[in-house]
């Protein structure tokens, strides 16, 4: 069973349109709850996100409201990596490594984690961010970016 870890760049687009939402969206809607991973990270992210989009008046207040109802209601149908002391050290070494920013490290060390923990190997990292995604591909991951 593959398992498939949706980084916050790939996240949003589940709840906000655009470049690669519907091939996301596709790809997301069949898993089951087992399949889909995210850091405990990724829900203050895309909020962030989506409460970014609203004021700077690319979303309606309605539209926000409801975008963050249903992240709410996915996130608890998804498996969630708590920040821990084994993402912290992993992010750490992620980032001596490779030109990562702080909350791009989290994110990859979470799946880096969920790999370490459980032996499964077989985990797609989804993100839209290239250094990310070279990162992941470089620690051994399968990758893909939803905008391709």
């Amino acid at each position: 069973m593959t398992l498939y870890f949706i980084e916050s760049s790939a996240l949003a687009k589940l709840f906000v349109q655009e470049q690669g939402s519907e091939r996301l969206i596709a790809l997301v809607e069949p898993l089951t709850q087992a399949q889909k991973l995210v850091s405990s990270l990724s829900g203050v992210e895309v909020h962030s996100a989506i409460r970014r989009r609203e004021r700077a008046g690319d979303l309606s207040p309605a539209l926000a409201a409801e975008s963050l109802g249903f992240l709410a209601a996915e996130l608890a149908q998804m498996i969630e990596q708590p920040i821990n002391a084994a993402v912290i050290d992993t992010a750490k070494q992620l980032i001596d490594r490779y030109p990562l920013r702080a909350l791009d490290a989290i994110q990859l060390a979470s799946c880096c984690t969920v790999r370490a923990a459980t032996g499964i190997t077989d985990i797609v990292f989804i993100a839209s961010d290239r250094a990310l995604l070279a990162a992941a591909a470089t620690e051994g991951l399968q990758t893909m970016d939803p905008t391709d």
